[in-house]
């Protein structure tokens, strides 16, 4: 009878923590419902135009003998389903994380010998985001790779690392005081959810590793390159931590 008892305890508590809801707030959660309604109609996104420029590119050849994206992996809607929501992921070829821009650009490198596309350049952002969109409303889904867990334990000490002349860690910002207010704006959780992001305040598309820079930037310290390993761990520790909160790339941001 205990036995059954405390069985039966188990079970309540199992199932009591898998129905607990999520505290997780992705940036949308925050906006002013004129804002979330901007960026649900896609004909008010002004991220739309993004992805329009990049399903052109999608189509386009880099050059004669060359061939398109399209070409290689046919409709996007269907060959790329999915993938924005497992990137970063591990590349064999270079032997460590690499971000969805950065596997674009390595596409291009090894099947269509063109040059890469610049960081933030409105090519990249483009094309990033037209994939991106494929993956609407999926759930983040890190890969379960083994060969990622050292780059994620270093992407996490740098989330908890204080840095910059304001001492400050990005979990000091984004963990402990999420949902405060901040020079009258409401501090986010940091979920990497919509990227690429039209941001109002910048007037045009950005990537991810633009906000960490700036983020970076913003309490005094010196900003990683673009692409740079830094920036690209703790993109992957970023993803883990909103692992299962659903795509809505691409997003706006105030």
């Amino acid at each position: 009878m205990r036995a059954a008892a405390g069985a039966l305890a188990a079970l309540w508590f199992a199932s009591a923590a898998w129905a607990a809801p999520d505290a997780r707030r992705s940036g949308f959660d925050d906006m002013t419902p004129a804002l979330q309604s901007m960026q649900r109609d896609d004909a008010q996104n002004p991220a739309m135009l993004g992805v329009a420029d990049g399903a052109a590119l999608w189509q386009q050849a880099p050059g004669a003998n060359r061939p398109s994206c399209a070409a290689c992996h046919g409709d996007a809607s269907v060959a790329m389903r999915g993938v924005a929501a497992r990137y970063p992921a591990f590349d064999a070829a270079s032997k460590r994380p690499i971000t969805l821009g950065q596997r674009i650009n390595a596409c291009r490198a090894s099947h269509q010998h063109a040059a890469p596309f610049a960081p933030e350049s409105d090519a990249l952002l483009g094309l990033e985001s037209f994939v991106a969109l494929q993956s609407r409303g999926l759930p983040i889904a890190p890969p379960a790779d083994a060969r990622l867990q050292p780059y994620r334990v270093r992407g996490e000490q740098l989330f908890k690392r204080r840095m910059g002349q304001l001492d400050l860690s990005c979990a000091q910002c984004h963990d402990e005081r999420a949902g405060q207010r901040l020079g009258g704006a409401t501090i986010p959780q940091a979920h990497p959810t919509g990227y690429p992001i039209y941001r109002l305040e910048w007037q045009g598309l950005a990537s991810l590793q633009r906000r960490l820079r700036s983020c970076i930037g913003g309490v005094r310290a010196e900003p990683y390159a673009f692409d740079a390993p830094e920036l690209v761990e703790l993109e992957l520790y970023l993803t883990q931590r909103a692992a299962g909160m659903r795509v809505d790339a691409p997003a706006v941001r105030p």
